[in-house]
């Protein structure tokens, strides 16, 4: 049986993910309260019906008995036949606070903290953040679109082998800040920046153009060699000790040609070796003009 728990802060986007898990054929509960998950499996094994795939949303709206989701998870982890897996999804403080603002929802601890939705944030990461440490996929949504997370969730468990690594490959650019959720990230600001060619300035490094100016130097070629090797290593290390996913990222100062070229080239060669990859170009439509 594999057993999906997502859960993460308030505003994330957990409501999307849990959409998705359904849609790909997860039998899916929202808000169930942790305690009642180990009883709730047991369910499913007495259930006639075939229900070997179950995704539950838990979080900080089930109050004091949100305490027992660490529990339930040792507990279920000691069961020989079920695969328990935690996603975690979170967004930055400010990102949560334009979230409530924009849409008037009412944060879940709202009224404990006198409608402080500031508060209610750091309350509930400190609460959260024992989750974070033991997940085994996790999802920043900072900058991503409803459409682009779901694309994300069902790229990760969508025909998904249990022993499989997730790997992702993305770009971003340094003056928007760094990313996050990386595992591993490589900066390539040291190389020539075709943003100061006229001609190439407003292709990014999708575009052939800008990849054979920046693959023309040698430094390139010959950093990129250097962390082909150091990849290659450490991608079967990752495997061995159990990772689900791991996030591999290439920064510039914009985000939208040096390290453009790096993770299309590495996503590129990591997918020669069969490995299942996704790319994603965090800032390749910032300050784009139309």
């Amino acid at each position: 049986m594999q057993l999906l728990i997502v859960t993460g802060m308030s505003g994330s986007g957990k409501s999307s993910v849990m959409d998705v898990m359904e849609d790909i054929g997860f039998y899916c509960i929202d808000n169930i309260p942790p305690k009642l998950i180990t009883q709730f499996v047991d369910l499913c094994r007495q259930s006639e019906t075939d229900i070997n795939k179950i995704a539950v949303a838990v979080d900080i709206r089930t109050g004091d008995m949100f305490a027992e989701i660490y529990r339930s998870w040792l507990e279920l982890k000691r069961q020989p036949d079920v695969d328990v897996k935690v996603l975690f999804i979170e967004a930055n403080h400010d990102v949560l606070l334009k979230r409530y603002k924009e849409t008037r929802r009412k944060h879940p601890l709202s009224d404990k903290f006198n409608g402080s939705i500031h508060d209610a944030i750091n309350f509930e990461w400190s609460q959260l953040s024992q989750l974070r440490e033991i997940a085994d996929y996790y999802i920043e949504t900072s900058n991503f679109t409803t459409s682009q997370l779901k694309e994300q969730v069902k790229s990760i468990f969508l025909e998904k082998n249990s022993d499989s690594l997730i790997i992702k490959v993305m770009s971003f650019g340094f003056k928007y800040g760094v990313s996050t959720e990386a595992d591993l990230v490589f900066d390539v600001r040291c190389l020539p920046n075709p943003f100061y060619i006229e001609e190439l300035r407003n292709h990014t490094g999708c575009d052939s153009c800008v990849r054979d100016y920046v693959m023309g130097f040698e430094q390139s070629a010959t950093l990129f060699e250097k962390l082909k090797d150091l990849i290659d290593y450490l991608i079967p290390l990752y495997v061995q000790e159990g990772k689900s996913q791991l996030v591999i990222a290439f920064g510039c100062t914009g985000g939208k040609h040096r390290s453009i070229t790096f993770a299309e080239l590495m996503a590129d060669h990591l997918i020669e070796k069969d490995y299942k990859v996704q790319k994603y170009h965090r800032d390749i439509t910032k300050d784009k003009k139309f």
